[in-house]
């Protein structure tokens, strides 16, 4: 299927009407989204102040297949929730993003029988189109500097119309992989992991997939937006720092690395929250977190020994996090 066979009238008008451009000058499949779910497009214009756009096409698969076996009722409603989350953060939230947290502009979304429109600003066009398959100090301090900045932002709030505990891999939306983790002791520890990171007193919005994939980069890597909202909800902070560290760096890096990548997290963190106003204790935030990066990140392991055994991601640095952790229990 070429672009141009992708792209319908029906597509076409969706887009035209929306953005009021004169036409659609071509298109290009920038991704096909997770496990047959649609594509994502990027449409050129003339005649809008923007040359191009990008549309999230959602559609239902007729059936259900997963690269690693989990095609299940559960797997297809969890990600039915999912493009409903995002579409409720574009529409309730994503204005509330300073620059300092980047997101794309939602220019108009429409929610079908059969799946999900979301027309999208081109962070490409808007100066962000740098990606990095590796990173260097500059973007690992861009990241750590939006994420500071969004949890922040969404600091003490109640997720409404998002996931309550946000994160894909979290407890209670993953029976199926807790139920083929074969690693007892972490198996009897999961109920635990996640009741005190929910029961941290400081609560947040988390992405949900702070993956470096879905950041994009300003031409120098000095600055970053973020993509992606399916799995944005309620959670510590540390979900999502913890997640971004392991995407980036091996066992190796991450252990040389952990406190001064923490260090920067935090510090950017105080400057945030002061931006905002909001009375938070830093200092008692900054203790208990720093407590629960562990916690969290031996929570997603638990989660890859269930879903990925033999993940690159459960390495030693992530199993002497788990055994620490297990042992404080």
């Amino acid at each position: 299927m070429t672009d141009s066979d992708y792209f319908d009238a029906d597509l076409t008008a969706f887009v035209l009407r929306s953005t009021g451009a004169e036409s659609i000058t071509g298109t290009e499949v920038v991704q096909s989204l997770w496990s047959g779910y649609g594509q994502i497009v990027r449409c050129h214009l003339a005649g809008f102040t923007a040359p191009s756009v990008i549309l999230k096409h959602v559609r239902w698969p007729d059936q259900h297949a997963h690269k690693y076996g989990w095609a299940s009722d559960r797997s297809h409603q969890r990600k039915l929730k999912s493009y409903q989350v995002e579409t409720c953060w574009y529409q309730r939230y994503a204005t509330r993003c300073s620059a300092a947290c980047r997101v794309p502009r939602c220019l108009a979304f429409e929610q079908r029988t059969e799946g999900v429109l979301l027309l999208l600003e081109d962070l490409d066009a808007a100066g962000f189109a740098g990606r990095r398959h590796h990173v260097q100090d500059a973007e690992v301090s861009a990241c750590l500097t939006w994420l500071a900045h969004f949890h922040a932002t969404f600091m003490e709030e109640r997720p409404s119309g998002l996931w309550a505990t946000g994160t894909y891999w979290h407890l209670a939306t993953r029976p199926d992989e807790l139920s083929a983790l074969e690693d007892s002791p972490l198996k009897a520890a999961a109920a635990e992991l996640d009741r005190r990171l929910s029961g941290s007193r400081f609560q947040t919005f988390v992405h949900g997939d702070a993956k470096l994939a879905n950041f994009c980069f300003s031409a120098r890597g000095e600055s970053a937006a973020a993509v992606d909202f399916q799995y944005v909800g309620g959670g510590c902070g540390m979900k999502d720092v913890a997640y971004f560290i392991s995407s980036c760096f091996d066992e190796d890096e991450c252990s040389r690395r952990e406190a001064s990548l923490l260090d920067c997290y935090f510090e950017r963190l105080r400057d945030a929250l002061a931006r905002t106003g909001k009375c938070i204790n830093c200092r008692e935030l900054e203790v208990s977190w720093r407590e629960l990066y562990p916690v969290a990140w031996t929570d997603f392991f638990r989660f890859l020994q269930g879903w990925s055994p033999g993940h690159w991601k459960a390495h030693r640095y992530s199993k002497r996090l788990a055994e620490e952790v297990l042992r404080s229990l």
